[in-house]
């Protein structure tokens, strides 16, 4: 083997590495930036004083009275 190809197979084990290392970063940044996103969307452990499944008991709470009032306007009975 001369030193040129020698030459030629450090240069391109070389610029492979590059190539694999700046896949690599690019790799964890986007994965820094899902996590990001991620973290934006959580929702707070606590809305307004009140745990979450409180509220959604509320909310639930609030359906079935939504209900019951249009079921009772479908009976022809008034409220």
């Amino acid at each position: 083997m001369t030193q040129i190809d020698l030459l030629i197979a450090a240069s391109s084990l070389l610029a492979l590495g590059m190539l694999t290392a700046s896949a690599l970063m690019g790799w964890q940044g986007w994965l820094a930036l899902k996590n990001r996103e991620l973290e934006m969307h959580r929702m707070p452990p606590e809305l307004e004083g009140g745990s979450r499944e409180g509220m959604a008991r509320i909310e639930i709470a609030d359906l079935k009275e939504r209900i019951r009032k249009l079921e009772a306007i479908a009976n022809g009975v008034d409220l």
